[in-house]
């Protein structure tokens, strides 16, 4: 077998917080602290060197510009290591593995992202075992050298998840995220079971294409019974908004009031890009079920299918970074860029 190398890149969140002796609140600590309570990592085959955010960011500070820092430091190292872990917050986890998974084009390596619902050093934490069996993930090879699980993915309680098809469901289980329209792409027991037909297999010889730019002129908003008019036309008149996501009910359906339609044209008319996703957290857009669905489609919104809203809002984040042009934008929102949505 090939020596292998893992680059640890910890950005804060509750896996390495420490409680405050005066407060009793949870802040962030340093890697050191994490190092410590793990002393497993001395036992790994695997070189695994280190990189820590300074000082470590809460989860909910994640940033578009934290992202662009986090795909630096990944193209900066990426001939030097076989594969990336990122130590991050849960509540903002899937925001930055669907980001991830866009700005790192022809990924050919495993970034694998990472945390805890329990601090590290707390004696029931779930953070050892995350970081320990995603180090080994990340580490883990075929014969001929290339990476075994070759894509963006979130680790969490034994499953192991593509990054922008998953979500966090839960604040107070261990099992805190769930990838809801996608299979996992390998499960943790005694063995590791990868389930090689789902896993992304890119093209080894293409070198991996950064891409630094973003543009974040997107708004997220969900419909509801009783939604004010004048309140979605102010959002949809919002100057310099390229795109919105628009979280509808069901299978795509909204109000069928001719003013949010009106509304909902006008913004098309006007250049704006409009996704429609469901707020269920399973299933599938399908705007030609109902009329009113329909009706969405006839005023130029277009489908989000079974996208997750974090993979909606930073691919559109990404496309509006890389095209000027909206109807660039349009045609992309429709396309499975890297496994985003089923087509």
């Amino acid at each position: 077998m090939f020596a292998s190398s893992v680059l640890l890149i910890y950005t804060g969140g509750t896996i390495g917080m420490n409680h405050n002796p005066r407060t009793g609140a949870l802040e962030p600590f340093d890697f050191e602290h994490l190092r410590s309570c793990v002393p497993e990592l001395e036992q790994f085959s695997t070189e695994i060197n280190t990189y820590q955010f300074d000082p470590p960011l809460d989860s909910s500070d994640m940033s578009p510009a934290m992202w662009t820092s986090l795909v630096h430091i990944i193209a900066d190292n990426y001939d030097s290591y076989d594969g990336f872990i990122i130590l991050h917050g849960t509540d903002t986890m899937a925001y930055t593995a669907s980001a991830l998974s866009f700005m790192l084009e022809n990924l050919t390596k495993p970034v694998i992202l990472t945390g805890s619902q329990l601090p590290i050093g707390q004696l029931r934490t779930d953070g050892k075992e995350n970081l320990i069996t995603s180090i080994e993930i990340a580490a883990a090879r075929r014969p001929d050298g290339t990476a075994f699980v070759p894509e963006v993915c979130i680790y969490f309680n034994g499953h192991l998840m593509r990054g922008n098809r998953t979500t966090k469901k839960s604040v107070e289980e261990f099992n805190a995220f769930e990838s809801f329209n996608y299979p996992h792409l390998a499960d943790a027991g005694v063995q590791i079971t990868y389930h090689e037909e789902y896993i992304h297999r890119p093209d080894f010889r293409l070198k991996m294409r950064p891409q630094f730019k973003l543009d974040a002129n997107v708004i997220i908003f969900s419909l509801f019974p009783g939604v004010r008019e004048d309140l979605i036309r102010h959002i949809i008149a919002t100057p310099n908004l390229r795109s919105i996501v628009m979280r509808t009910f069901g299978s795509g359906n909204a109000p069928q009031s001719p003013w949010l339609i009106g509304a909902l044209k006008q913004g098309t008319a006007a250049g704006k890009v409009i996704v429609n996703i469901s707020q269920c957290m399973q299933g599938a857009v399908e705007m030609s079920r109902y009329d009113s669905g329909f009706r969405l489609k006839e005023a130029g919104v277009i489908s989000g299918r079974n996208s997750t809203v974090e993979a909606a809002v930073t691919k559109l984040m990404y496309l509006q970074g890389k095209y000027e042009d909206n109807e660039q934008v349009r045609k992309y929102m429709s396309r499975s860029i890297c496994g985003e949505i089923t087509v």
